[in-house]
């Protein structure tokens, strides 16, 4: 059971990674799609790969991965919202909403650690 956190947390990581660096004219055309302004899109990006890289280099420091966890939580809630606002479908919230539990799972292990 100690290493499934780490798995989590890598998971996340690499999932935010390749969405934001590998997929980015993906990212590029659903904020165009979602009316959102290119600012916050680079915005939320930035804290994004800030708060994935907090969960793998954090190491030891649970209170590092606890921030990154809670950070990537609450963009996904964001993500959440923004999603049912304009009316997608289950299947194209459903990333978001995954890596919104793994990210509260992430959090209670790193507060528990």
């Amino acid at each position: 059971m100690i290493i499934l956190p780490s798995v989590i947390n890598i998971f996340i990581a690499t999932a935010i990674f390749f969405v934001w660096v590998i997929r980015y004219d993906n990212i590029i055309l659903e904020f165009k799609e979602f009316n959102l302004p290119h600012w916050i899109r680079d915005l939320t990006g930035i804290i994004k790969l800030s708060f994935a890289a907090m969960l793998v280099i954090g190491g030891q420091d649970a209170h590092l991965k606890l921030l990154g966890a809670l950070g990537i939580a609450g963009l996904m809630g964001c993500a959440q919202v923004v999603h049912l606002r304009t009316g997608t479908t289950i299947f194209r919230r459903l990333p978001s909403l995954v890596l919104l539990v793994l990210s509260l799972v992430s959090a209670f292990y790193s507060a528990n650690s």
